[in-house]
């Protein structure tokens, strides 16, 4: 057990080291092609705050663990809102103006309910393509948006976070590659000792990857919401955590869909709901008043932490 505990801390910084420079690579190189920071932010806030999410479970359905792809799914979209967002939120409120944000809020929170009701049961082959047509549109609606005129504090936050200027593609073509490479390897060996300790503690597979995995592979947007939110930049941490449960519903659920070579491994319903209910809170939280307050926040964690003891089926 020794061995699975620090093969899944070393899992844990590889994919962290590989996501964070995945990320920098992609933005310097969309500046380096002089694409808005709008559209990196769109970029940064979806795909590259949830590749290691994607990778993680698109490996765990292909080497025929479809329980723990799903459950891996569902606990980082929880634990991006119920960790990461109210990790931001409890150091500061958050406060949420951005035309950008507002219009990614409804699509997170309708990709997460639909891959919510497609997951009941379990992600099969027609499942998966359903949410990869429904990625389409989805898309299509945050590039045409983050294509809008007008300011936005969301595209001056990014500019921000890639404070260092483009030194050209091939250098950081080269980077993406090599992070994307790092990531496998974690992800590979994220797999396995999630797996091993299952076994040996007496976990589902779908526990397992609602807690050790989707916690863990949630903690490098943790820690980057905590930095945000020091340093004030609210509309990118929230930017970062819809985007980012926006891809991993649609884009994860599709993956695991297509790999599961017929299988259709799931998870409970009340952690579904649980997953489904944190969203819909923190959305409504922020719609009203345009802020995530601390006491929300912390509200959230608890109910959180409260209900995890009850799901391991």
């Amino acid at each position: 057990m020794t061995g699975d505990i620090v093969g899944l801390l070393v899992s844990l910084v590889l994919v962290a080291f590989g996501g964070d420079q995945f990320i920098v690579a992609i933005a310097r190189l969309a500046r380096a092609l002089k694409l808005r920071p709008t559209v990196v932010g769109v970029f940064l806030g979806g795909f590259g705050t949830s590749i290691v999410e994607l990778i993680v479970a698109a490996l765990a359905a292909a080497r025929h663990s479809p329980e723990l792809a799903v459950g891996s799914l569902v606990g980082s979209v929880a634990a991006n809102v119920c960790l990461a967002l109210t990790a931001a939120a409890l150091i500061t409120p958050l406060r949420v103006g951005s035309a950008t944000v507002q219009r990614e809020a409804p699509l997170s929170v309708a990709s997460v309910a639909l891959f919510a009701a497609l997951a009941i049961g379990g992600l099969s082959l027609a499942k998966g393509v359903v949410m990869a047509v429904a990625l389409l549109p989805v898309l299509g609606l945050l590039l045409f948006s983050a294509r809008q005129r007008g300011p936005d504090p969301l595209g001056d936050e990014v500019v921000e976070f890639i404070d260092k200027p483009a030194r050209g593609p091939r250098p950081e073509v080269v980077r993406a590659i090599g992070s994307l490479v790092v990531m496998l390897g974690g992800a590979d060996l994220m797999v396995n000792c999630a797996e091993g300790l299952a076994g040996r503690l007496g976990m589902t597979q779908g526990f397992a990857g609602l807690t050790l995995v989707g916690i863990g592979t949630s903690a490098p947007l943790i820690a980057s919401s905590v930095q945000g939110a020091r340093r004030g930049e609210h509309e990118l941490v929230v930017g970062n955590v819809l985007g980012g449960n926006l891809f991993i519903a649609l884009a994860g659920g599709a993956l695991v869909g297509l790999l599961s070579n017929g299988r259709t491994g799931g998870t409970g319903v009340l952690a579904l709901s649980v997953m489904l209910g944190a969203v819909v809170m923190s959305w409504l939280a922020m719609a009203k008043g345009s802020v995530l307050s601390r006491w929300e926040a912390l509200f959230l964690v608890v109910a959180y932490v409260a209900f995890l003891p009850f799901i391991n089926s």
